[in-house]
Protein backbone atom coordinates (compact mmCIF):
# COMPACT_ATOMS: atom_id res chain seq x y z
CA UNK A 1 0.00 0.00 0.00
CA UNK A 2 3.01 2.29 0.30
CA UNK A 3 2.89 3.16 -3.44
CA UNK A 4 -0.65 4.51 -3.02
CA UNK A 5 0.27 6.82 -0.14
CA UNK A 6 1.22 10.47 -0.48
CA UNK A 7 4.92 11.16 0.09
CA UNK A 8 4.40 13.07 3.38
CA UNK A 9 2.08 10.31 4.52
CA UNK A 10 4.78 7.70 3.86
CA UNK A 11 7.32 9.58 5.96
CA UNK A 12 4.76 10.26 8.64
CA UNK A 13 4.00 6.54 8.89
CA UNK A 14 7.71 5.76 9.07
CA UNK A 15 8.03 8.32 11.87
CA UNK A 16 5.16 6.67 13.73
CA UNK A 17 6.88 3.28 13.39
CA UNK A 18 9.99 4.91 14.82
CA UNK A 19 7.86 6.15 17.72
CA UNK A 20 6.63 2.58 18.23
CA UNK A 21 10.19 1.22 18.29
CA UNK A 22 11.44 3.93 20.66
CA UNK A 23 8.46 3.35 22.95
CA UNK A 24 9.19 -0.40 22.91
CA UNK A 25 12.88 0.24 23.63
CA UNK A 26 12.11 2.28 26.74
CA UNK A 27 9.59 -0.30 27.91
CA UNK A 28 12.14 -3.09 27.37
CA UNK A 29 14.72 -1.18 29.40
CA UNK A 30 12.28 -0.68 32.26
CA UNK A 31 11.16 -4.30 32.08
CA UNK A 32 14.75 -5.54 32.16
CA UNK A 33 15.40 -3.60 35.36
CA UNK A 34 12.24 -4.93 36.98
CA UNK A 35 12.89 -8.54 35.94
CA UNK A 36 16.53 -8.30 37.01
CA UNK A 37 15.59 -6.98 40.46
CA UNK A 38 12.97 -9.64 41.13
CA UNK A 39 15.46 -12.08 42.80
CA UNK A 40 15.99 -9.48 45.53
CA UNK A 41 12.56 -10.29 46.94
CA UNK A 42 14.07 -13.59 48.15
CA UNK A 43 16.83 -13.82 50.74
CA UNK A 44 20.08 -15.50 49.73
CA UNK A 45 20.27 -18.98 51.25
CA UNK A 46 23.60 -20.59 52.08
CA UNK A 47 24.29 -24.22 52.75
CA UNK A 48 25.43 -23.26 56.28
CA UNK A 49 21.83 -22.25 57.06
CA UNK A 50 20.81 -25.91 56.90
CA UNK A 51 23.53 -27.25 59.26
CA UNK A 52 23.08 -27.80 63.01
CA UNK A 53 24.01 -24.35 64.36
CA UNK A 54 26.07 -25.44 67.39
CA UNK A 55 27.96 -28.16 65.57
CA UNK A 56 28.60 -25.88 62.56
CA UNK A 57 29.96 -23.13 64.81
CA UNK A 58 32.22 -25.61 66.63
CA UNK A 59 33.64 -27.10 63.42
CA UNK A 60 34.11 -23.65 61.89
CA UNK A 61 36.05 -22.54 64.99
CA UNK A 62 38.19 -25.69 64.77
CA UNK A 63 38.94 -24.94 61.13
CA UNK A 64 39.90 -21.37 61.85
CA UNK A 65 42.10 -22.38 64.80
CA UNK A 66 43.78 -25.14 62.83
CA UNK A 67 44.43 -22.80 59.91
CA UNK A 68 46.01 -20.23 62.24
CA UNK A 69 48.21 -22.90 63.88
CA UNK A 70 49.23 -24.24 60.49
CA UNK A 71 50.17 -20.78 59.26
CA UNK A 72 52.12 -20.04 62.47
CA UNK A 73 53.90 -23.40 62.25
CA UNK A 74 54.80 -22.77 58.62
CA UNK A 75 56.23 -19.35 59.46
CA UNK A 76 58.19 -20.72 62.43
CA UNK A 77 59.48 -23.60 60.30
CA UNK A 78 60.81 -21.16 57.71
CA UNK A 79 62.68 -19.28 60.43
CA UNK A 80 64.06 -22.53 61.94
CA UNK A 81 65.21 -23.79 58.53
CA UNK A 82 66.90 -20.46 57.87
CA UNK A 83 68.78 -20.69 61.19
CA UNK A 84 69.68 -24.31 60.51
CA UNK A 85 71.15 -23.45 57.10
CA UNK A 86 73.14 -20.61 58.68
CA UNK A 87 74.46 -22.93 61.40
CA UNK A 88 75.49 -25.52 58.82
CA UNK A 89 77.32 -22.90 56.77
CA UNK A 90 79.10 -21.60 59.86
CA UNK A 91 80.19 -25.07 60.91
CA UNK A 92 81.27 -25.95 57.35
CA UNK A 93 83.39 -22.79 57.10
CA UNK A 94 84.91 -23.35 60.54
CA UNK A 95 85.61 -27.01 59.77
CA UNK A 96 87.40 -26.07 56.55
CA UNK A 97 89.53 -23.50 58.38
CA UNK A 98 90.30 -26.03 61.12
CA UNK A 99 91.35 -28.67 58.63
CA UNK A 100 93.64 -26.19 56.90
CA UNK A 101 95.17 -25.17 60.21
CA UNK A 102 95.70 -28.80 61.29
CA UNK A 103 97.42 -29.53 57.99
CA UNK A 104 99.79 -26.57 58.56
CA UNK A 105 100.54 -27.62 62.13
CA UNK A 106 101.31 -31.18 61.04
CA UNK A 107 103.84 -29.79 58.62
CA UNK A 108 105.61 -27.55 61.20
CA UNK A 109 105.29 -29.89 64.25
CA UNK A 110 105.30 -26.95 66.66
CA UNK A 111 104.47 -27.95 70.26
CA UNK A 112 103.55 -24.40 71.29
CA UNK A 113 100.38 -24.73 69.17
CA UNK A 114 98.77 -27.49 71.28
CA UNK A 115 96.74 -25.00 73.32
CA UNK A 116 95.46 -23.34 70.15
CA UNK A 117 94.52 -26.76 68.79
CA UNK A 118 92.39 -27.40 71.84
CA UNK A 119 90.74 -23.99 71.59
CA UNK A 120 89.95 -24.44 67.91
CA UNK A 121 88.54 -27.89 68.60
CA UNK A 122 86.25 -26.54 71.32
CA UNK A 123 85.02 -23.77 69.05
CA UNK A 124 84.32 -26.27 66.31
CA UNK A 125 82.41 -28.45 68.74
CA UNK A 126 80.31 -25.49 69.80
CA UNK A 127 79.40 -24.75 66.18
CA UNK A 128 78.49 -28.38 65.66
CA UNK A 129 76.30 -28.26 68.75
CA UNK A 130 74.60 -25.13 67.47
CA UNK A 131 73.96 -26.88 64.17
CA UNK A 132 72.47 -29.85 66.00
CA UNK A 133 70.18 -27.63 68.08
CA UNK A 134 69.02 -25.83 64.92
CA UNK A 135 68.23 -29.20 63.33
CA UNK A 136 66.26 -30.26 66.41
CA UNK A 137 64.32 -26.96 66.23
CA UNK A 138 63.51 -27.63 62.58
CA UNK A 139 62.24 -31.09 63.41
CA UNK A 140 60.13 -29.68 66.24
CA UNK A 141 58.57 -27.10 63.93
CA UNK A 142 57.94 -29.76 61.30
CA UNK A 143 56.13 -31.80 63.93
CA UNK A 144 54.02 -28.80 64.92
CA UNK A 145 53.18 -28.12 61.29
CA UNK A 146 52.22 -31.76 60.76
CA UNK A 147 49.98 -31.70 63.85
CA UNK A 148 48.30 -28.51 62.64
CA UNK A 149 47.76 -29.95 59.15
CA UNK A 150 46.26 -33.13 60.57
CA UNK A 151 43.96 -31.12 62.86
CA UNK A 152 42.91 -29.01 59.89
CA UNK A 153 42.28 -32.14 57.82
CA UNK A 154 40.04 -33.52 60.57
CA UNK A 155 38.16 -30.22 60.76
CA UNK A 156 37.78 -30.18 56.97
CA UNK A 157 36.43 -33.73 57.06
CA UNK A 158 33.92 -32.76 59.75
CA UNK A 159 32.89 -29.70 57.72
CA UNK A 160 32.51 -31.81 54.58
CA UNK A 161 30.31 -34.21 56.52
CA UNK A 162 28.11 -31.31 57.62
CA UNK A 163 28.02 -30.10 54.01
CA UNK A 164 26.94 -33.50 52.74
CA UNK A 165 24.21 -33.70 55.35
CA UNK A 166 22.84 -30.25 54.55
CA UNK A 167 23.30 -30.30 50.77
CA UNK A 168 20.06 -32.10 49.94
CA UNK A 169 17.96 -29.70 52.04
CA UNK A 170 19.81 -26.72 50.63
CA UNK A 171 19.30 -27.87 47.03
CA UNK A 172 15.59 -28.44 47.69
CA UNK A 173 15.33 -24.94 49.14
CA UNK A 174 17.21 -23.54 46.13
CA UNK A 175 14.82 -25.25 43.73
CA UNK A 176 11.84 -23.90 45.67
CA UNK A 177 13.33 -20.41 45.61
CA UNK A 178 14.02 -20.62 41.88
CA UNK A 179 10.42 -21.70 41.32
CA UNK A 180 9.08 -18.78 43.35
CA UNK A 181 11.27 -16.27 41.50
CA UNK A 182 10.29 -17.82 38.18
CA UNK A 183 6.61 -17.57 39.10
CA UNK A 184 7.14 -13.91 40.03
CA UNK A 185 8.61 -13.29 36.59
CA UNK A 186 5.93 -15.34 34.88
CA UNK A 187 3.21 -13.47 36.79
CA UNK A 188 4.74 -10.25 35.50
CA UNK A 189 5.38 -11.21 31.87
CA UNK A 190 2.40 -13.47 31.07
CA UNK A 191 -0.23 -10.76 31.68
CA UNK A 192 1.81 -8.45 29.47
CA UNK A 193 1.64 -11.06 26.72
CA UNK A 194 -2.13 -11.45 27.16
CA UNK A 195 -2.64 -7.68 27.10
CA UNK A 196 -0.48 -7.51 23.98
CA UNK A 197 -2.67 -10.16 22.33
CA UNK A 198 -5.81 -8.20 23.20
CA UNK A 199 -4.27 -4.98 21.86
CA UNK A 200 -3.27 -6.75 18.66
CA UNK A 201 -6.78 -8.07 18.17
CA UNK A 202 -8.70 -4.90 19.10
CA UNK A 203 -6.51 -1.81 18.92
CA UNK A 204 -3.81 -2.32 16.30
CA UNK A 205 -5.73 -0.15 13.81
CA UNK A 206 -6.67 2.59 16.27
CA UNK A 207 -5.26 6.10 16.27
CA UNK A 208 -2.79 5.09 19.00
CA UNK A 209 -1.38 2.19 16.96
CA UNK A 210 2.31 3.22 17.40
CA UNK A 211 1.99 2.78 21.16
CA UNK A 212 -0.02 -0.42 20.69
CA UNK A 213 2.70 -1.96 18.51
CA UNK A 214 5.42 -0.68 20.84
CA UNK A 215 3.74 -2.42 23.75
CA UNK A 216 3.32 -5.61 21.68
CA UNK A 217 7.04 -5.64 20.82
CA UNK A 218 7.88 -5.07 24.48
CA UNK A 219 5.59 -7.87 25.70
CA UNK A 220 7.00 -10.36 23.18
CA UNK A 221 10.57 -9.43 24.12
CA UNK A 222 9.83 -9.61 27.85
CA UNK A 223 8.26 -13.07 27.65
CA UNK A 224 10.36 -14.83 25.05
CA UNK A 225 13.73 -13.12 25.71
CA UNK A 226 13.84 -11.62 29.21
CA UNK A 227 12.28 -14.70 30.79
CA UNK A 228 14.64 -17.20 29.11
CA UNK A 229 17.84 -16.63 31.18
CA UNK A 230 15.90 -17.13 34.41
CA UNK A 231 14.03 -20.27 33.45
CA UNK A 232 14.63 -23.27 35.73
CA UNK A 233 15.11 -26.69 34.19
CA UNK A 234 11.39 -27.15 33.75
CA UNK A 235 10.75 -23.54 32.76
CA UNK A 236 11.40 -24.27 29.12
CA UNK A 237 8.18 -26.28 29.08
CA UNK A 238 6.26 -23.13 30.00
CA UNK A 239 7.84 -21.13 27.20
CA UNK A 240 7.24 -23.82 24.57
CA UNK A 241 3.70 -24.56 25.77
CA UNK A 242 2.82 -20.86 25.62
CA UNK A 243 4.42 -20.67 22.18
CA UNK A 244 2.37 -23.65 21.00
CA UNK A 245 -0.85 -22.18 22.40
CA UNK A 246 -0.17 -18.80 20.80
CA UNK A 247 0.67 -20.48 17.48
CA UNK A 248 -2.55 -22.50 17.56
CA UNK A 249 -4.67 -19.50 18.53
CA UNK A 250 -3.11 -17.17 15.98
CA UNK A 251 -3.08 -19.87 13.31
CA UNK A 252 -6.75 -20.64 13.89
CA UNK A 253 -7.56 -16.93 13.77
CA UNK A 254 -5.58 -16.61 10.53
CA UNK A 255 -7.45 -19.57 8.99
CA UNK A 256 -10.81 -18.11 10.00
CA UNK A 257 -9.80 -14.69 8.68
CA UNK A 258 -8.71 -16.28 5.39
CA UNK A 259 -12.02 -18.14 5.07
CA UNK A 260 -13.95 -14.94 5.83
CA UNK A 261 -11.87 -13.16 3.22
CA UNK A 262 -12.70 -15.80 0.58
CA UNK A 263 -16.41 -15.64 1.41
CA UNK A 264 -16.32 -11.83 1.26
CA UNK A 265 -14.57 -11.94 -2.10
CA UNK A 266 -17.18 -14.35 -3.46
CA UNK A 267 -19.99 -12.08 -2.29
CA UNK A 268 -18.31 -9.01 -3.75
CA UNK A 269 -17.65 -10.70 -7.09
CA UNK A 270 -21.36 -11.49 -7.30
CA UNK A 271 -22.29 -7.80 -6.84
CA UNK A 272 -22.81 -5.36 -9.71
CA UNK A 273 -19.77 -3.42 -10.86
CA UNK A 274 -20.99 -0.05 -9.56
CA UNK A 275 -21.70 -1.39 -6.09
CA UNK A 276 -18.30 -3.03 -5.91
CA UNK A 277 -16.65 0.28 -6.80
CA UNK A 278 -18.49 2.03 -4.00
CA UNK A 279 -17.14 -0.45 -1.46
CA UNK A 280 -13.54 -0.19 -2.75
CA UNK A 281 -11.54 2.65 -1.23
CA UNK A 282 -9.35 4.77 -3.46
CA UNK A 283 -6.11 3.87 -1.65
CA UNK A 284 -6.95 0.15 -1.68
CA UNK A 285 -7.62 0.20 -5.41
CA UNK A 286 -4.38 2.03 -6.18
CA UNK A 287 -2.42 -0.29 -3.93
CA UNK A 288 -3.74 -3.38 -5.69
CA UNK A 289 -3.21 -1.90 -9.13
CA UNK A 290 0.41 -1.09 -8.17
CA UNK A 291 0.89 -4.77 -7.37
CA UNK A 292 -0.44 -5.83 -10.78
CA UNK A 293 -3.63 -7.43 -9.45
CA UNK A 294 -7.31 -6.70 -9.97
CA UNK A 295 -8.68 -4.32 -7.30
CA UNK A 296 -11.88 -6.36 -7.12
CA UNK A 297 -10.77 -10.01 -6.91
CA UNK A 298 -7.01 -9.53 -6.32
CA UNK A 299 -6.08 -11.97 -9.06
CA UNK A 300 -3.15 -11.26 -11.36
CA UNK A 301 -4.02 -9.24 -14.46
CA UNK A 302 -1.73 -8.00 -17.22
CA UNK A 303 -2.43 -4.29 -16.78
CA UNK A 304 0.12 -3.37 -19.45
CA UNK A 305 -1.93 -5.06 -22.16
CA UNK A 306 -3.87 -2.23 -23.94
CA UNK A 307 -6.53 -4.69 -24.98
CA UNK A 308 -7.60 -5.50 -21.45
CA UNK A 309 -10.19 -3.04 -20.11
CA UNK A 310 -12.05 -5.46 -17.79
CA UNK A 311 -10.85 -8.08 -15.36
CA UNK A 312 -11.11 -11.48 -17.04
CA UNK A 313 -11.77 -13.10 -13.64
CA UNK A 314 -14.48 -10.95 -12.03
CA UNK A 315 -15.51 -8.55 -14.82
CA UNK A 316 -14.86 -5.28 -12.96
CA UNK A 317 -13.87 -2.35 -15.20
CA UNK A 318 -10.19 -1.51 -15.08
CA UNK A 319 -9.76 1.08 -17.87
CA UNK A 320 -12.05 3.54 -19.68
CA UNK A 321 -11.75 6.69 -21.79
CA UNK A 322 -11.58 10.27 -20.62
CA UNK A 323 -14.79 12.14 -21.51
CA UNK A 324 -12.76 15.19 -22.53
CA UNK A 325 -9.71 13.91 -24.44
CA UNK A 326 -10.64 10.22 -24.92
CA UNK A 327 -7.32 9.12 -23.41
CA UNK A 328 -7.33 5.60 -22.00
CA UNK A 329 -7.07 5.80 -18.22
CA UNK A 330 -7.74 3.76 -15.10
CA UNK A 331 -11.35 3.72 -14.05
CA UNK A 332 -10.21 4.26 -10.48
CA UNK A 333 -8.32 7.49 -11.25
CA UNK A 334 -10.02 10.64 -9.97
CA UNK A 335 -8.51 12.78 -12.71
CA UNK A 336 -7.36 12.17 -16.25
CA UNK A 337 -3.60 11.92 -16.37
CA UNK A 338 -3.52 13.51 -19.86
CA UNK A 339 -5.72 16.59 -19.48
CA UNK A 340 -6.50 16.71 -15.76
CA UNK A 341 -10.26 16.58 -16.24
CA UNK A 342 -12.06 15.19 -13.16
CA UNK A 343 -13.52 11.76 -13.68
CA UNK A 344 -17.29 12.16 -14.20
CA UNK A 345 -19.73 9.99 -12.29
CA UNK A 346 -20.15 7.04 -14.59
CA UNK A 347 -23.50 5.34 -15.00
CA UNK A 348 -23.72 1.78 -13.84
CA UNK A 349 -23.74 0.55 -17.44
CA UNK A 350 -20.49 2.31 -18.34
CA UNK A 351 -18.20 -0.26 -16.71
CA UNK A 352 -20.18 -3.38 -17.49
CA UNK A 353 -19.67 -5.63 -20.50
CA UNK A 354 -22.08 -4.99 -23.40
CA UNK A 355 -23.91 -8.20 -22.72
CA UNK A 356 -24.82 -6.94 -19.24
CA UNK A 357 -25.41 -3.23 -19.95
CA UNK A 358 -27.28 -3.15 -23.29
CA UNK A 359 -31.00 -4.07 -22.98
CA UNK A 360 -31.21 -4.96 -26.65
CA UNK A 361 -28.41 -7.48 -26.24
CA UNK A 362 -30.16 -9.04 -23.23
CA UNK A 363 -33.36 -9.30 -25.21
Amino acid sequence: MSKALRLPEKWFRRGLWLVALVFAWFLVGLGSLVVGDLPQVESVQRIEDFMPPERAAQVKLQRQTSEQLRDQAASALEQAELKYRAARKSYAAAREAFDNWVATRSATQRADQDEELLARTRALDQLKEAERRAGVAVEAQQQQQLDAQQALARAEADWQQLNDGAREKWQAAQRAQELRVFLYRLALTLPLLLVAGWLFAKKRRSNAWPFVWGFIFFALFAFFVELVPYLPDYGGYVRYIVGIVLTVVLGRAAIQAFNRYLEKQKRQEAMPDAQRRVELSYDTALSRLAKGVCPGCERVVDLKDPGIDFCPHCGIGLFDRCGNCATRKSTFSRFCHACGTPAAAMPASASLPPSASDPQVRD
